[in-house]
């Protein structure tokens, strides 16, 4: 009986090039068989998990990259709500004659405040706070508000000061500090 192949070559429907190639390739995949290459499906396994290793890893170094997008998206808006608030809440207009110094950024400023300013300063019931080389001066309630937010944009916030007592032993007592003498 003829095989299947002569039969397909006398009937037409394939040539003797077709039919050689599809021997060629019967004789290759045998040879690889027995020659130990049938670890397909191993290595398909093998590449199967590292796919998902690498998917993974890619997973893992995108929400890293998403979570730090998000924290610099919260610091700069933190920052943008805390440069709203200075700028609605300073109080303007407070030129003077008095000099009052102050450290920004590890240099000594002054800042020529009028005398009611001056002493709301000095008491307390202001506070400066400094963001991008600018000095603004806001109540104590706002400096607060701010601290909680960010505590380095307050520059100075005085404690209230209450009247001293003298004291009765103090040799000095008699001896105030002049108004005029300012640090």
């Amino acid at each position: 009986m003829p095989s299947l192949q002569d039969q397909l070559l006398k009937a037409g429907l394939t040539t003797k090039q077709k039919t050689r190639q599809a021997n060629a390739d019967k004789r290759k995949k045998n040879k690889q068989k027995r020659s130990g290459v049938q670890h397909d499906a191993t290595l398909q396994e093998q590449v199967k998990q590292d796919l998902v290793k690498a998917q993974a890893a890619k997973q893992a170094k995108d929400n890293a990259l998403n979570e730090q997008a998000k924290q610099q998206l919260a610091e700069k808006e933190q920052m943008l709500r805390i440069k709203q608030i200075l700028v609605h809440h300073q109080i303007k207009n407070v030129d003077g004659d008095n000099e009052y110094n102050y450290t920004f950024n590890k240099k000594i400023k002054k800042l020529s405040l009028d005398t009611m300013t001056h002493k709301a300063l000095v008491n307390g019931r202001l506070s400066l706070c400094g963001l991008d080389e600018i000095t603004y001066i806001v109540t104590r309630e706002t400096a607060d508000k701010l601290a909680e937010l960010d505590a380095s944009i307050v520059l100075v916030q005085n404690d209230k000061v209450i009247e001293e007592k003298v004291d009765e032993d103090d040799p000095y007592a008699d001896y105030q500090i002049p108004d005029d003498l300012m640090w």
